[in-house]
């Protein structure tokens, strides 16, 4: 009888299990299918790396014309835009002081002249008359030099073309007392131009002269403009942390003097790497799917562009990764891929990389910021790599952002 009691008893618990399993499959259903994951295809694609800076449009040559004295403006020509010669009057200042002081000047002279024509009647017929013409010669010359230097003044109140060139910009008015540091006048020939960009002294060792450039102006969003790294100046600024890179742009640049430009330096470049979504990366690991499971494999990340990677390792084009990485679950477990969720891994596209006014590129830290930088990429299409290069480029501001970040926030940490 007791047998008989536990039979029945564990035919319930059997029984009870078999309710309880059910009722858990028809509430939960999921939990007895494998997950569903998002995953990424990777793809074969051209793929640079480039350094960020910013810069502005200046002639190859040029120069200021600053006022010598302080005065105050009596003619000022109107020539913005015209062909000026090396020495060509381009205003004057008032002059009517130092042109009273050289009348004086002159008429001492004329005065010491006659002294001296008098005292060379007589020279020859003493010591002492000699003595006194030489006397009076000399005081003559000091005058003549007196004279010289003060036409000397008068004429550095003459503002004049410094070389031959474009009067690029005029500032100034007739009436307004200006000095030294008052600049009015731009002029140098309109071309060849150059780009004078900053960057940063942590990425200057990467740069060399004859590297392409590419350059974003807001005036001219939609297009892919170039330039050539022309040279860098040996010693940096040690207060803004920065060296000054010039840029070589071509006779046929759209750019005017004067405009900002954001500069992308690409420093190495591939013509074709094995990316995947950024996404996709954990540490030095992916996760491919093969037969329905999932499996880690191993890498080696090389340039990180803003969406993708490139990867180097046991990867191949058209391998199913796991995009976002899953962690949480281990080699050999069995997933299921729906085809709405089936992406593949794109190039970096210009519409998605280029950010507007004042908007910091993709995948840019925002201020305050702590984590590491990468090295900004650029990952091309397969059509035409300079033209992408140039919007994915962007992402190198987030080397020189993170790293302010980093160096606010080390300060603010010692202040405390």
């Amino acid at each position: 009888m007791a047998s008989r009691v536990l039979v029945w008893s564990g035919s319930a618990l059997a029984a009870l299990a078999v309710v309880v399993v059910g009722w858990t499959y028809l509430k939960h259903p999921d939990l007895f299918r494998p997950p569903v994951v998002t995953t990424a295809i990777s793809i074969l694609a051209p793929v640079s790396e480039a350094i960020y800076g910013t810069g502005t449009v200046e002639p190859e040559r040029w120069a200021k014309v600053v006022p010598v004295q302080r005065r105050r403006l009596v003619e000022l020509c109107r020539c913005e835009g015209q062909s000026v010669k090396t020495g060509q009057i381009l205003g004057r200042q008032d002059d009517a002081e130092e042109v009273s002081a050289l009348h004086e000047l002159e008429i001492n002279n004329e005065q010491l002249e006659r002294d001296l024509n008098r005292a060379e009647k007589d020279r020859d017929k003493s010591d002492a008359a000699k003595t006194e013409y030489e006397q009076r010669f000399t005081r003559l010359e000091e005058s003549k030099s007196r004279i010289s230097a003060q036409k000397v003044r008068i004429d550095g109140l003459v503002l004049r073309a410094p070389l031959d060139g474009m009067v690029l910009r005029r500032d100034g008015e007739v009436g307004e007392i200006v000095g030294p540091t008052d600049v009015l006048f731009w002029v140098g020939p309109p071309a060849p131009m150059q780009v004078v960009a900053e960057i940063n002294e942590e990425e200057i060792t990467r740069i060399t002269v004859g590297q392409k450039a590419f350059l974003r102006s807001e005036a001219f969003a939609t297009q892919a403009l170039r330039a050539t790294v022309s040279q860098i100046t040996p010693k940096g600024d040690p207060t803004r942390k920065t060296f000054r890179v010039y840029l070589r742009l071509p006779a046929d640049t759209p750019l005017r003097i004067g405009m900002t430009v954001e500069a992308n330096i690409v420093y190495r470049e591939k013509t074709a790497a094995v990316v995947v979504p950024a996404e996709a990366v954990t540490g030095d690991t992916i996760q491919v799917v093969t037969g329905g499971k999932v499996e880690r494999v191993p890498i080696t990340v090389g340039i990180r562009g803003s969406r993708n990677v490139e990867i180097i390792g046991n990867v191949s084009k058209d391998m199913t990764v796991l995009s976002p990485a899953r962690t949480d679950l281990a080699d050999g477990t069995r997933v299921r891929v729906e085809n709405a969720s089936l992406k593949q891994a794109t190039p970096d596209a210009p519409a998605d990389t280029t950010p507007g006014p004042g908007t910091p590129g993709p995948g840019a830290a925002r201020p305050g910021a702590t984590s590491d930088p990468k090295p900004a990429a650029v990952v091309a299409s397969s059509v035409d790599p300079d033209d992408a290069v140039i919007s994915s480029a962007l992402s190198a501001h987030v080397d020189s952002i993170v790293n302010d970040a980093r160096r606010n926030v080390g300060k603010y940490s010692a202040a405390r």
